[in-house]
């Protein structure tokens, strides 16, 4: 076994479409598992190959997913289709689906017929808001899932005051996250184990964990969080913006002094950590002003000198040239089927960095792998052939 595939000789399934289905299986197939992704062959594959902006078979959600997997492209709606996939089945380690609950037990692919063929296999069920209840059968998205949970809410705007949604897909990929976790700890139990087991988790379930200290902070305090006793946020500055995080007592005189302002240290209004917090929203008007009146290095260098936990407010661009991502090597550069110019992608801890060329920094097309994988499994090219004819695959051309 080595540290960088783990998981080396693992066969996955991953019937999964959307983030946090695809990022888990894509981190599987990171860590060496043998992923094959099934896709309709119809209406563009996996639906996150057609969210915003797309470029050939891939948009900018489906390429983070894809990675490191091989793409076969089958019709579940035809016998044939489900007959291939149960061939696929055939001495797989992990089965992953992200239908909506009950789809899959009418493809014939629930966890009783699963298991009853593949008895140590590791089912994963990952769904919107679980697998029963009033809303199991509804469908979800990121952004749904953080207003459901309370996210958005607490989310609001400094100026508007309306709730907003946080725009990366948080939840995906959270969930994506506890679903590597909770299969990989399967896969290190099952080595004494007999049987698999079937896991359920959701994007719902996924959103509470990922806001737990929020979650019950605001629970116990029924909605009404203890107020800070610092100016924390982000503040505008003569050239910017910079975000300032302070959570110990003792930053209030550094701070003082980094901003050039010693003497609200002699305030009674601001003297102790009471006086400020109930006094917090005067404090911001003067300390903004401040902000304002000085660009936003000399207001870092003086920060970070004192020891106050700062950031400049970046772009996503500004963030990649920033000198400390270039010292620590956290991005590669891959290049991509369909895509004009190579893509950013955050390397993994405790694994090499992506190197153009290899599996781990490809994101297949749609059904790259078709005929490879059927051939792999017992089929003739003129049976593949015969079933292409009839759209039960695709092949990317």
């Amino acid at each position: 076994m080595d540290y960088h595939a783990a998981f080396a000789g693992l066969k996955v399934i991953d019937m999964t479409g959307g983030v946090a289905g695809p990022s888990c299986a894509m981190m599987l197939a990171q860590h060496g598992a043998n992923v094959i992704k099934i896709e309709t062959p119809h209406g563009g594959g996996d639906w996150s190959r057609i969210l915003g902006r797309r470029y050939e078979d891939h948009s900018a959600f489906s390429v983070y997913g894809t990675l490191g997997k091989r793409s076969v492209a089958i019709d579940l709606k035809t016998h044939e289709g489900r007959e291939i996939v149960w061939r696929l089945l055939r001495g797989a380690d992990v089965f992953m689906e992200g239908f909506r609950p009950g789809t899959i037990k009418r493809y014939g692919f629930d966890y009783e017929a699963v298991s009853a063929r593949e008895p140590q296999i590791i089912y994963y069920a990952i769904s919107g808001f679980g697998q029963k209840g009033p809303l199991a059968a509804r469908p979800a998205m990121d952004p749904v899932l953080q207003a459901m949970t309370g996210i958005v809410n607490e989310n609001r705007g400094e100026h508007d005051l309306h709730p907003h949604r946080i725009a990366i897909s948080l939840i995906d990929m959270f969930t994506g996250l506890l679903g590597f976790q909770a299969i990989a700890t399967s896969l290190y139990v099952r080595r004494e184990q007999k049987r698999g087991r079937y896991i359920e988790a959701s994007l719902m379930q996924g959103g509470a964990m990922l806001s737990v200290i929020r979650l019950i902070a605001n629970y116990l305090e029924r909605g009404t969080t203890q107020r800070t006793s610092m100016p924390n946020g982000v503040f505008n500055t003569a050239d910017g913006q910079l975000n300032v995080t302070m959570v110990r007592p003792g930053d209030w005189e550094p701070f003082c002094d980094a901003i050039d302002q010693t003497e609200l240290l002699h305030d009674p209004r601001f003297a102790t950590p009471k006086t400020r917090g109930d006094n917090l929203d005067e404090l911001l008007v003067l300390v903004r002003k401040v902000f304002a009146a000085k660009p936003t290095a000399w207001l870092s260098e003086r920060l970070t000198a004192r020891g106050i936990m700062n950031g400049k407010v970046n772009t996503y661009e500004e963030f990649l040239r920033e000198p400390q991502v270039e010292a620590t090597e956290i991005i590669s550069w891959l290049n991509q089927p369909g895509i004009p110019e190579p893509v950013p992608m955050p390397n993994i801890p405790g694994l090499p960095p992506f190197r153009n060329g290899t599996r781990r920094a490809h994101a297949p097309r749609l059904g790259e792998h078709t005929v490879d994988v059927l051939e792999e499994h017992g089929y003739s090219r003129a049976e593949i052939e015969a079933l292409l004819a009839k759209r039960v695959l695709a092949a990317a051309k």
